[in-house]
């Protein structure tokens, strides 16, 4: 019969009370680092160091940092856990220009403001000064005598009324893609059309068509222009049935006379 070695409770007392000690000493660890880590967060929430120091604006052209930190009302006293962001958001989006705002906690001490703006979809031109429109077709105060409207056409010969309004209206549903390649628009109205206008693009051509529609008509235009001679010179006529009318020069009415 094999022996087998017995181990009495006496032997296996001081191994319980050694593994009884570690545990509590553990859990007394546990509660003392919970405890400093409240009372950190405590001195942190009640201390400066909570406070916004930096609001960064981002994403804007037209609308200054300065007005859109204005508008958020978030001040460099502001706590970053009591920023309401649907409240400060609202507040930003009421300017005119302004189409969405999203406001970020950038840890330690930084507020980040992230805005869109409504694009400028032409500039009215009148009395020397130009007036920006927006793809809302809110109009904007005259620009600084030293900006020059750069990113969207010049609106000329037109003044605040029912065909500025339409083609307002056309223009915001036209491809931006296609809007960069307009330089001016000239209201030209006719006897045949009380909307007719006149555009010049900035690869030189020369388009003619009408308010009513706009959108339609100058759809097909970078197709059409791709099959156009590029040698020869003359007018685009987008309507219902788009045609190309090339100028005559003098030389060729002379031959035609000779002839």
């Amino acid at each position: 019969m094999s022996k087998e070695k017995v181990v009495t409770i006496n032997e296996r007392i001081p191994s319980l009370k050694e593994q009884r000690k570690q545990r509590a000493n553990r859990r007394l660890l546990f509660f003392l680092s919970f405890f400093f880590l409240l009372l950190l967060l405590m001195v942190y929430f009640q201390s400066p160091l909570s406070h916004v120091r930096n609001v960064v604006v981002e994403g804007n052209h037209f609308v200054s940092d300065e007005e859109l930190i204005n508008l958020s009302q978030i001040t460099t006293g502001t706590s970053m856990w009591n920023l309401e962001k649907e409240e400060v958001i609202e507040r930003i989006v009421e300017h005119v220009v302004i189409r969405d705002a999203q406001i970020e906690r950038r840890l330690p001490s930084t507020v980040s403001i992230a805005v869109e703006e409504h694009a400028r979809i032409g500039y009215l031109y009148r009395e020397d000064k130009y007036f920006p429109i927006l793809e809302t077709g809110q109009y904007l105060e005259e620009l600084p005598r030293q900006e020059f409207p750069s990113d969207a056409p010049l609106l000329i010969g037109f003044t605040q009324g029912e065909e500025l309004e339409e083609l307002s209206a056309e223009l915001q549903k036209v491809p931006s893609q296609l809007i960069e390649r307009i330089s001016e628009i000239v209201y030209e109205p006719t006897e045949s059309d009380s909307l007719s206008i006149i555009l010049f693009m900035t690869d030189g051509i020369e388009v003619h068509t009408s308010i009513r529609n706009f959108s339609e008509y100058v759809a097909p235009y970078p197709s059409i222009v791709k099959e156009l001679d590029k040698e020869k010179q003359g007018i685009l006529h987008l309507r219902m049935s788009p045609y190309f009318e090339e100028f005559i020069t003098e030389e060729e009415t002379d031959s035609e006379g000779e002839g």
